[in-house]
Order: structure tokens, then sequence, then C-alpha cells
């Protein structure tokens, strides 16, 4: 069956987005139980530490690469270590919301699957922090590494025993890692281009980052993947893809005339 071409209908973005206060609210409301619950989760010092051995020696018996190849390789110019905790400081909610925002405005429906499917992740990170609380590389001394954020700054976190902002002993599953792949699947879902495959370098990049400044181990980032994986098999995205197709001989639609393109079944 061929692929068919209808004019798009100019109301069908206004019904599919949803109220902005109302989204407003809800996604302030799940940041708010999330803190909440990563606080509720403090506390456990001593399970975390002991996860944390746990989790440094899994990889070594499955023979992962050591985080410290990574942080060695940063710490070899202060220029990009200090890089590389501006980035872990200042790149993972900006660039969450404006992915979230632009879905918003430009593709409603994709936004409806990007935010269920952000959350559903985000409250299985919760969970997970709450039954498995994991102190992260940089406070485990076996681990050799060091706390880059501390000592060439910026640094997002206090010490951990006055830190009243945030739990640091809810490294698994890493959230840096699973919203940036998140943001990475979403547009290039949506894209047409060739190059929209370079979309996966802010994960990628993120991935090096989180390991490097020993913030997470290898297995955080590998948790999220599987975390974001099955929300995302319960999650999908909508069916076909507003797009405007250029004229052509024997095409009679405008140029600037958005089309929905079914799928052939």
């Amino acid at each position: 069956m061929n692929a068919r071409t209808e004019p798009a209908d100019p109301k069908t973005d206004a019904i599919a987005r949803p109220p902005i206060i109302r989204e407003l609210l809800l996604v302030a409301g799940l940041f708010l139980v999330y803190k909440a619950g990563r606080l509720l989760a403090a506390g456990h010092t001593a399970e975390a530490f002991r996860n944390a051995h746990h989790v440094w020696d899994l990889e070594r018996a499955l023979r992962l690469p050591s985080e410290g190849g990574v942080q060695s390789v940063l710490l070899h110019g202060e220029f990009a270590v200090h890089l590389a905790n501006t980035y872990y400081v200042s790149v993972h909610f900006p660039a969450t919301a404006a992915f979230l925002v632009w879905l918003y405005l430009r593709r409603p429906r994709h936004y409806v699957w990007a935010r269920r499917a952000l959350a559903a992740l985000t409250a299985a990170a919760l969970v997970l922090h709450l039954a498995f609380p994991l102190a992260p590389p940089r406070m485990l001394a076996a681990t050799g590494l060091v706390d880059t954020g501390r000592l060439y700054g910026p640094s997002v976190y206090g010490s951990p025993e006055t830190d009243q902002m945030s739990n640091q002993f809810a490294a698994m599953p890493s959230l840096h890692f699973g919203w940036a792949l998140m943001l990475a699947i979403g547009l290039i879902v949506l894209g047409r281009s060739r190059w929209r495959w370079l979309w996966l370098l802010h994960p990628l990049v993120t991935l090096l980052v989180i390991v490097g400044t020993a913030n997470h181990f290898w297995l955080d980032a590998l948790v999220a993947s599987a975390l974001l994986g099955g929300a995302l098999a319960l999650i999908r995205p909508p069916r076909g893809a507003a797009r405007t197709v250029p004229r052509t001989a024997g095409n009679a639609v405008p140029a600037e005339q958005p089309v929905l393109v079914a799928a052939a079944r």
C-alpha cells in the first residue's frame, strides 16, 4: 500500500497540546516528589558504601573498564576537568527542559510521549534509589578516584553530612545519562536528516563526564538504559510525523503546507 498524504488539520496540534498551566504544575509536582523521595533515601550511609563496594567488585568481575581510565584523561589538563565538571553541573536540567519545551511547542503529540517516558524513568529511578542506596565512586577509597568537582570546581554538591538539597547516595541509576539518552532518542525519532544520529553524542559525552568526574559507575548508566528501554517498550511514540513535502513533478501539494504521512500497513 502506498503512503498517502493529506492536508494537515490546523487544529490537530492545538487539540494534542496539553494545557500549559497543567503541564507546568505536573512537571513541578513530579520534580518536588522526586526531590523529596531522594531526601527520604538519605541517611543510609553504611548501606550505601557497602553497595558501592559490591558494585565496584561486580564491575571488576564483569571485566568492565576502570572508571579511572576516563578520569586519568581528564586530569591531564585542568581545562578538560573543569569543562567536564561544568558540563555535569550545567547541562543536565537545561538540556532536558529545552527538549521538552521544544516538543511542547513544535511536536505536542511527541511531547506527551517523551514526558511520560521521562516520568516513568524517573519514578523507577526513585524506587531504586530507595531500595538500593549507593555511594558514588568519588567517595569510595577503593576506586582510587578523586572528587573532581571539589578539587577543580564547579561542584553541585556540598559535604554529604551537611548537604540538605540532594541525596548523594542515589548514584544508581544515573538520571544524567538516562535523560540524555531519552533526549537523543526523541530527536532521532523526530528527525529526517542523516545527521540526526549525531544527537547520540549528547549521551556519549554525558557518560564520559559522569564517569570521569567519579559521580557514577558504568553500571549506573547501564541500569538507566535498561529502565528507559522498559519505559519505551510500554510507552510507544505516536504514529506518523508532521513534515513538509517539497513541490515535485506531479505533486500538487504546496511546499509550505504540512502533511501527515501515514505509514503503510
